[in-house]
C-alpha cells in the first residue's frame, strides 16, 4: 500500500468518499506523494512518453506555424513564447530551434513557462538554462503584450468529475474505500445544471466527464489574445464532447486501475475541445486532428530531409516516429488540435475555420 493510499483512506474515513476531481488532484499534485510533485514521468524509463519526445519533427511544425502566425500578424517586436505544461522542455528547445531562420522572431519573443512540477522544472532548465521565466500558473503571465502559447498534453491532466445519468439527474461517481481499498462508486441522483444540455444526446447510464478547471484556464487565454493578440495552439486528446468513462491510469508504460497505486501513476482523461472552445471569447479553429494537422504543414517533407543518409535501426526508428505522429490508427486521430486566435486574424496554419 502506498503512502498516498493511507492518506486518501483517512481523508474518506473523516470526510466521506471524494469527487474523482479531488482524488485526480491528490494523486497528481499532492504536495509529499503526488505524481508530478516527485517525479520525471516522461520518456521510455518513465510512465509516458509525448510527441515532442517521439520526433524533434513535432516541434519543428509546431514552432513554424507560430512563427508564421506572428508574421500574419504583422510580427510585433515583442511578444510572450509560452508553454503550459511544457515537460521536459524539448517542445520549446525544438520550437526555438526551427525558428531561429525567422528573422525577428526569436529576438521578439519572451519566454515562459507553466509549470508547477519542481522535479519538471530542473529538466526545462537543463534543456533551455535561464531563458524561460518560469511560473506556477497562467495568471502571472505578462497581461500587456501579443500571447503565442502552446498546450502539448496539459488538459488532459487536469481533474475532472463523472457523472452518470439516471432518468433526467446524474449520478455523480465517487471514490470511496471497501476492505482498506479503493474503489468507484455513485452518489445520489440529483439534477446537474451544468449538464442540462447533455440530456439531449445521452441515455441512462450513459457518463458523462467535466472538467472545472479547463474553461476558466481557456477563456483567460483567449481574453489575452482577443485583447492583445497571438494565437494558442491546443494539443491533446479527446473529442469534440465528452462521452463515456475516459480516466486512464500508466506506469511504466502500461494501463493500471487508477485506484490500484495513487501517486505512482499518471492519471489523464479526455479532453472535451467543446467546453474549451465555449469558454474562449476569442475565435477558434475547426477541432483538427494532429495528423492532418502535421500533414498541412509539411512534416512528410520534413521527414524525408532528415532521412537522407540514415540507413539501418535509425532510419527505421525515424520512419515510425513519423507514422507514430500521423498515422490515423496512431497518433493522428487519436490527438487533436483546436487553435485559439483574434476575431479579426486568420487562423495559425494547419487549422482552418
Amino acid at each position: 500500500m502506498s503512502d498516498l493510499t493511507e492518506v486518501l483512506l483517512t481523508r474518506i474515513a473523516s470526510d466521506g468518499p471524494m469527487t474523482m476531481a479531488d482524488y485526480m488532484a491528490e494523486c497528481l499534485l499532492n504536495p509529499r506523494f503526488g505524481y508530478y510533485t516527485t517525479k520525471d514521468p516522461l520518456g521510455a524509463t518513465g510512465d509516458f512518453t509525448t510527441a515532442p519526445e517521439i520526433s524533434q519533427m513535432f516541434g519543428e511544425m509546431v514552432g513554424l506555424a507560430l512563427a508564421q502566425a506572428w508574421i500574419d500578424q504583422g510580427a510585433p517586436f515583442s511578444f510572450v513564447l509560452a508553454e503550459i505544461g511544457p515537460g521536459r522542455g524539448t517542445l520549446m528547445a525544438d520550437i526555438l530551434r526551427a525558428t531561429r531562420a525567422v528573422p525577428g522572431f526569436g529576438d521578439a519573443a519572451e519566454v515562459h513557462l507553466v509549470e508547477a512540477s519542481p522535479v519538471l522544472r530542473g529538466k526545462q532548465h537543463d534543456a533551455l538554462g535561464n531563458r524561460p521565466v518560469w511560473h506556477a500558473t497562467i495568471d502571472t503571465l505578462p497581461e500587456d503584450k501579443p500571447m503565442y502559447l502552446v498546450a502539448n498534453e496539459f488538459f488532459d491532466a487536469l481533474p475532472i468529475r463523472q457523472f452518470q445519468r439516471e432518468g433526467d439527474g446524474w449520478c455523480e461517481r465517487l471514490v470511496s474505500q471497501q476492505d482498506r481499498s479503493l474503489h468507484a462508486g455513485l452518489g445520489g441522483n440529483a439534477p446537474v445544471p451544468v449538464l442540462s444540455h447533455r440530456l439531449e444526446d445521452t441515455e441512462d447510464g450513459d457518463v458523462v466527464e467535466i472538467c472545472p478547471a479547463a474553461a476558466p484556464i481557456a477563456s483567460t487565454i483567449g481574453q489575452r489574445i482577443e485583447q492583445n493578440g497571438g494565437v494558442a495552439l491546443i494539443i491533446d486528446y479527446g473529442d469534440w464532447r465528452s462521452q463515456g468513462d475516459t480516466l486512464q491510469a500508466l506506469k511504466a508504460h502500461e494501463h493500471v486501475s487508477p485506484f490500484e497505486t495513487p501517486g505512482k501513476a499518471d492519471l489523464t482523461a479526455h479532453v472535451d475541445f467543446e467546453a474549451l472552445a465555449l469558454a474562449t471569447p476569442s475565435a477558434h479553429s475547426k477541432l483538427t486532428p494532429q495528423g492532418v494537422f502535421l500533414e498541412r504543414l509539411g512534416i512528410t517533407g520534413r521527414a524525408q530531409a532528415l532521412a537522407t543518409g540514415l540507413i539501418g535501426d535509425r532510419l527505421d526508428s525515424h520512419i515510425a516516429a513519423h507514422r507514430r505522429l500521423t498515422h490515423p490508427r496512431e497518433m493522428g486521430n487519436l490527438f487533436k488540435v483546436l487553435a485559439l486566435f483574434p476575431t479579426d486574424a486568420p487562423p495559425p496554419p494547419g487549422c482552418e475555420i
